[in-house]
Order: C-alpha cells, then sequence, then structure tokens
C-alpha cells in the first residue's frame, strides 16, 4: 500500500508545504500501524518512507546530496553518542514497567475533592480520547520537527545530539515521578480506575513475564501513577526544547497554548486530579531550567568547529554547504586564499 500511495504522490509537484505534511501522514499512519496490531514490518515500512519516499519522489540530486550529507553526520554522532540514547530508551521501559508495577498496589476509592473537578466540567467516558488527541499532536510534532534537518535546507539543529538532551530531561523528571507515586498511591479518579471497575485492580501475576511485558493496552489503562502527569512531562520537555531551539515564533507561541489547553483536557477528562498536572508544571520546568545550565550546549551548526563532523566529500567548502543549508552550484565553490578568489580544490576531510 505504502509503494502505491509513493507512486502516485510522485507524480505531484512537491513543494517545501507538500513535503512536511506527506512525510507528517506516513510519519502518523506507521504510529497507527505500530500502535494498533499491525505487523512489525508494516509498520516499519511505513516508519521507512517517513524518510525514503520524499526523497525518491524528489528526485532532485541536490536534495540526495544534503540528504546522504546529513544522514552521514547524524551516524558519526550516534556512533559516539549511542550509550545516551540507548540509556535514555531503556529508561523509559523503566518508566513503562514502574508505572505497571503501581498498578498491582492500586486501591480503587472515593474520588479525592479537587477544585479542578469543580471548575471544569466533565467530558464524559466517550470524550476521553479529544486529550489524547491533543497529546498525540504535540508528540509527533515534536519528533517529526526534530528530523527535519533530513529534509530541510534551513537547520539549526542535530537530531542525535537534540535527543540525547531531551532523554537527559525525560530520565530525570521520570526518576522524581517515580518516587512520587510509589510514596503515595491516590485513588485513581479515571473512569477505569474508579470503584466496580474490572480495570481498576491487577490480579496477581502468574508469572515474571507479565510484570515484564508492556502492552499498549496496559498503557492506556493504568492505575496508581498519578503523582505528577507523564504526559505532561513529555508535552513540557517537548515544548520546552522547541521554545529554545525552534526558529518560528509564532509556532512556539501555539506550542505553549496547546499545552495549556491540553491541561485543562486532563483535568476535564478525570484522567488525573489538579495536583497532578500542577506539579507537572513546576518540576518539569525547574528540573529542565537547572539541566539545561549543566548540560554542554549543542554545536552550533552555522560556526565553523563543525569540521570534525563533515562526512568525506570531494570538498569541505561543498559539505559545509550541505549540512548548513547554503546550497549552491559547483560552479560557485570558491574559496578565498590571500584575498584572492580561486577555484578550491578537491581535499579530504580528517
Amino acid at each position: 500500500m505504502s509503494f502505491y500511495l509513493g507512486r502516485e504522490a510522485s507524480k505531484v509537484h512537491h513543494s517545501p508545504l507538500f513535503l512536511n505534511c506527506y512525510c507528517f501522514l506516513f510519519f502518523f499512519a506507521s504510529r497507527c500501524y505500530l500502535f494498533f496490531g499491525s505487523t512489525f514490518l508494516d509498520a516499519f515500512s511505513f516508519f521507512l518512507s517517513l524518510f525514503l519516499f520524499p526523497a525518491l519522489f524528489l528526485g532532485d540530486e541536490k536534495f540526495w546530496k544534503r540528504f546522504c550529507a546529513e544522514t552521514t553526520t547524524e551516524i558519526n554522532l550516534l556512533a559516539e553518542n549511542w550509550k545516551y540514547i540507548l540509556g535514555g530508551l531503556i529508561c523509559q521501559y523503566i518508566h513503562g514497567l514502574a508505572a505497571r508495577g503501581v498498578h498491582y498496589f492500586h486501591r480503587p476509592g472515593p474520588i479525592l475533592q479537587d477544585v479542578g473537578f469543580f471548575l471544569l466540567p466533565e467530558l464524559g467516558e466517550d470524550k476521553a480520547y479529544i486529550s489524547e488527541t491533543v497529546f498525540t499532536f504535540i508528540f509527533l510534532s515534536f519528533v517529526l520537527w526534530t528530523f527535519h534537518p533530513f529534509i530541510l535546507k534551513s537547520k539549526k539543529i542535530y537530531t542525535v545530539l537534540l535527543w540525547c538532551r531531551v532523554f537527559a530531561f525525560l530520565v530525570a523528571c521520570q526518576i522524581l515521578r517515580i518516587i512520587t507515586f510509589y510514596s503515595t498511591q491516590l485513588p485513581g479518579p479515571n473512569y477505569h480506575c474508579r470503584e466496580g471497575s474490572k480495570l481498576a485492580r491487577l490480579p496477581r501475576p502468574d508469572n515474571i513475564l507479565e510484570v515484564l511485558l508492556i502492552v499498549p493496552r496496559g498503557v492506556l489503562y493504568g492505575c496508581g501513577d498519578l503523582i505528577f502527569s507523564s504526559h505532561m512531562i513529555f508535552s513540557l520537555v517537548f515544548v520546552r526544547t522547541y521554545h529554545k531551539y525552534g526558529t518560528r515564533r509564532l509556532v512556539k507561541q501555539l506550542a505553549w497554548l496547546t499545552v495549556v489547553v491540553q491541561s485543562l483536557l486532563i483535568i476535564a477528562s478525570r484522567k488525573h486530579y489538579t495536583v497532578d498536572v500542577v506539579v507537572a508544571w513546576y518540576t518539569v520546568n525547574l528540573v529542565v531550567f537547572f539541566l539545561d545550565k549543566k548540560l554542554p550546549e549543542l554545536l552550533d551548526r552555522s560556526s565553523g568547529g563543525t569540521s570534525l563532523l563533515l562526512p568525506l566529500t570531494k570538498d569541505k567548502e561543498e559539505t559545509h554547504k550541505l549540512l548548513n543549508g547554503n546550497f549552491g552550484d559547483a560552479a560557485d565553490w570558491v574559496c578565498n586564499i590571500n584575498n584572492t578568489t580561486t577555484p578550491h580544490p578537491p581535499s579530504v576531510i580528517k
């Protein structure tokens, strides 16, 4: 199916706007396939199409050079920083494991008094998907944006280095979250966590695999992991990161507005108490603020100190232009030596 869509889409002129929308649709399809029971091969093919198909459809030699140069650079960075990426992914699994573990200790009870519940009307169980839709939009938009250096000319970040930073923020916040919700278990306000629901309490596991295996259904119908909201951790970390490294002022303002709306929707959907959202707002912002000062700043793509990251090409100036979005024709690749403009000879980046 993905190959058929690719063949049909190749007949259309690919403006930058169309390319971005096309990539977003394929990425969204991959997430849906992955979470709603398709085979791994189908999900992988859709995910692969996010990056491979736009390049194939464009048929632009300049795009290919830019894409290959960016890919080689990111591979070099990944080779140096793979431990941080792997550690961040492992911590995501540990966080999910902890959230599932606390569900075994959850005991349903009367819903606690909550100011947000008095002020915000209850959306109802049939509209609980609204907050999840907003969160999915934030999540997918940020992930897509982090990979834009592979496709777009204008770029300010390195994808690998940015994700190392993001994982550091997420892990620090999630450690605090695990400590908090294991310290005190509150009766869940969500519909499936209330008294009378079969999902409010998990039966004693028969084997260790039941505990270690995390399935999407278990993530969506968890109970007990309340203080503080995991959705808010991801959303605030993503929005703060884009606020610092993004370039569109309007997008930044809309991103913060979207997080505020999501906070209200989470409370209105009765997925969390108000305290869970409020604690997330100041905890995540403080953690990111202090960690951001301790971590080394990301490399500036416009500086000249990135030569060690450049892939092997016939011309250093060419590669620098490819990586930093200043692509020009081969006839224009010149260097200024002793204030004299001369053709740049082929060289190898060491």
